[in-house]
């Protein structure tokens, strides 16, 4: 499912119109995005949530030459799925 499929499936759920769904999808990405940057986590009950993750410097290889490179320390963004949300994917 593509970002235009979930706006159509929003506007099947929902009385909202495409273009008001795709604002609405845009604006809670977009509130996401912007906590996260702000290093603060998202929360969303029976999803999941949204966090800054550190990863730390590290030594890599070239795959072509295999030389040694040194990986730079990055914020990475993780998400963990609720109880809630595993229990609905792995139905039995």
């Amino acid at each position: 499912m593509n970002k235009s499929e979930v706006i159509e499936a929003i506007t099947a759920q929902t009385d909202l119109s495409k273009a008001a769904a795709g604002r609405a999808l845009n604006a809670a990405i977009g509130a996401i995005i912007a906590s996260l940057k702000d290093g603060e986590s998202v929360s969303l009950v029976g999803f999941g949530n949204f966090s800054v993750k550190t990863r730390a410097a590290r030594i890599g290889r070239n795959p072509q030459s295999g030389a040694a490179i040194q990986i730079a320390a990055a914020n990475i963004p993780g998400f963990k799925a609720s109880k809630a949300l595993k229990d609905v994917v792995n139905y039995d």
